[in-house]
């Protein structure tokens, strides 16, 4: 037989939980707001002026359309051109694998198409063909560089990607290092921002387990 106290502890218990619920939420909230913020105020490193000469550029890999770069995937190619024009670097490494869609061959295979159809020779062009994941493109990039015995880089990739790719970058042991980043015309870039919102959350916890 319930007594009269048992209402009032289920009512205790109902209120617990839903501030607990609410204090959740809040947390959640904060720290998206954070990571958003971390995401969009990104603007490269150093963030203003020029970067500095190194051993060589990272163009962190994108889809291709029908085994061609992607209109998105052009923006960070030709921010690579522009500073392997400049003089940046004199070598470039395109960074990833075959893409799940279809596609017949890697993203560093169709990226060193369009840059070497742009005019790079293809012996200033390597490719990372394996990498999966943009932790794989600088790890395996890194490789690459250690291969060769260049220690500098400067990262090539979107405005909204350039926090967490610097940070992988770092991890990864790239030192010293520049992130040069380009603004996207072609992509969908609130979306994108907030899917990277989720992918840096990720990727902090990945980070805590290498």
């Amino acid at each position: 037989m319930e007594t009269a106290f048992e209402p009032v502890k289920r009512g205790k218990w109902k209120k617990r939980v839903l501030r607990l619920l609410a204090l959740g939420a809040a947390a959640l909230l904060l720290w998206c707001l954070t990571i958003y913020v971390i995401v969009v105020r990104f603007d490269g490193i150093p963030g203003e002026g020029k970067p500095t000469p190194s051993d060589v550029g990272i163009v962190l890999g994108a889809r291709l359309w029908n085994d061609e770069a992607s209109p998105g995937l052009k923006e960070r190619l030709d921010l690579a051109l522009e500073l392997y024009e400049e003089g940046a670097f004199a070598r470039i490494i395109v960074t990833g694998g075959l893409d799940a869609g279809g596609a017949t061959i890697t993203e560093a295979e169709g990226m060193r198409n369009y840059l070497t159809a742009k005019g790079v020779p293809e012996s200033a062009v390597l490719m990372d063909t394996l990498s999966r994941s943009t932790y794989e493109n600088l790890l395996f990039a890194k490789d690459i560089m250690e291969s060769n015995g260049w220690n500098s880089a400067i990262v090539i990739t979107h405005s909204y990607h350039g926090s967490r790719a610097a940070d992988i970058a770092r991890k990864v042991g790239i030192s010293p290092l520049q992130v040069s980043v380009t603004d996207s015309e072609v992509l969908n870039v609130p979306y994108h921002q907030a899917r990277e919102v989720l992918a840096y959350t990720k990727w902090l916890g990945t980070k805590l387990f290498l």
